[in-house]
């Protein structure tokens, strides 16, 4: 995977070169992006760090940084800001605490900056940042089939019963489960009404995956109250465009 890097400034100032070039120097594919919300939309790319590098220049403006944020979101990314405390103070107040990976005062410690991104990208390689979904379903072909589906965004595990998904659980964490409500033996339901009676695993976020689509179905899969369903018939694309949707809004 090629490791991808922008510095923002207002001007690409002698700081900025600097940091460009040590970064480049460690291997690290990096260029400078100006405040601009039409730059920013040509060069954000899923893996991307953002570095945002304020120093005796023009602040981003408000609508550029939430743009930023937007984009942001969308695509999972986080950032680094470089200025001094009112600089970052500044950024703080307009983006959310979770999108901000680190934060470095002026004068920079180049050889710290360049550990903080390069032990970033061996963190985002080897998973660390990608959320978690355990898939629970007696199907192993659709286990694995979802599982292909969410691999590259996602940090997928598997369980072929409602049981093995409990004693998974009971030795590991994850953001979300993604469980079948039609298994023999120990059916969603079921499953569910276990994890909520367990202080451990309670508050995890379920969504059902259901084969049966009419009316009655739904209202007896949506009366379990889970954080949402999805039809087995659903495509890959609508699949992960929902799941980016749900974890977008519950940062």
């Amino acid at each position: 995977m090629l490791n991808k890097m922008i510095v923002m400034g207002e001007k690409e100032t002698f700081i900025v070169r600097v940091l460009i070039k040590k970064v480049m120097d460690a291997g690290i594919d990096c260029c400078y992006v100006p405040y601009s919300i039409d730059e920013i939309n040509s060069h954000i790319t899923d893996g991307l760090l953002i570095a945002i590098c304020i120093d005796d220049s023009e602040r981003p403006k408000v609508e550029v940084l939430h743009f930023l944020v937007d984009k942001m979101m969308e695509n999972g990314l986080k950032m680094i800001i470089v200025g001094d405390q009112s600089d970052k103070r500044y950024i703080c107040d307009n983006v959310p605490g979770e999108l901000i990976h680190e934060t470095f005062t002026r004068p920079v410690d180049n050889m710290l900056f360049v550990k903080t991104v390069t032990d970033y990208f061996k963190k985002m390689n080897a998973g660390e940042f990608k959320k978690s979904i355990l898939i629970v379903d007696d199907d192993p072909q659709y286990l694995m089939l979802v599982r292909e589906w969410l691999r590259d965004k996602y940090k997928v595990s598997m369980a072929n019963s409602g049981l093995q998904a409990i004693k998974w659980l009971g030795k590991n964490k994850v953001d979300l489960i993604l469980l079948d409500h039609e298994m023999p033996i120990t059916s969603g339901p079921q499953v569910l009404e276990m994890l909520r009676n367990d202080e451990e695993t309670k508050s995890i976020p379920v969504m059902f995956l259901t084969g049966k689509g009419d009316k009655k179905s739904v209202m007896a899969v949506v009366a379990l109250k889970p954080e949402g369903y999805f039809l087995k018939s659903i495509l890959r694309e609508e699949l992960i465009e929902k799941l980016d949707e749900y974890f977008a809004l519950h940062k």
